[in-house]
């Protein structure tokens, strides 16, 4: 720790060390024992500190005011039925998508209902009307 630190820490925490977080305390430790008279001297200042926070009396609320901030606080809202809807509806919601998934998956795989066309309908949507008549007369 160094000395700055520990000053710092001093004007804080103030002169008694027992407040001063944990993490800090072993390495004032080791500080005070490498320099007692220094050490003695900043603590010695924080404690006077201490005393003349400590001598100040802390004011006190009459009950009146108490009462007119607790009046004047914004009131906690009211849970509504909804509330206790709320994360079931999420839930249900998050199913009825997985529902939907599932159902488009299985409708991209289905296989189509209408029968394959035979080699005649594909000729038949291949050529023009006029060339038909080519294919089906066999007169000609």
């Amino acid at each position: 720790m160094t000395p700055e630190r520990f000053e710092t820490l001093a004007q804080a925490w103030g002169g008694d060390i027992a407040r001063w977080p944990n993490a800090e305390r072993e390495a004032a430790a080791l500080l005070m024992a490498a320099r007692p008279a220094w050490v003695r001297d900043i603590l010695a200042g924080a404690v006077d500190l201490d005393d003349l926070l400590d001598a100040v009396p802390v004011p006190t609320g009459s009950p009146g005011l108490t009462a007119r901030i607790v009046a004047g606080a914004p009131r906690p809202r009211a849970r509504r039925w909804i509330g206790w809807l709320m994360p079931a509806g999420m839930g249900v919601g998050l199913a009825a998508a997985c529902a939907a998934g599932v159902v488009a998956g299985v409708q991209l795989h289905a296989p189509s209902s209408t029968p394959a066309a035979s080699d005649a309908d594909a000729l038949l949507t291949a050529v023009s009307d006029d060339d038909v008549g080519l294919y089906l007369d066999e007169d000609a």
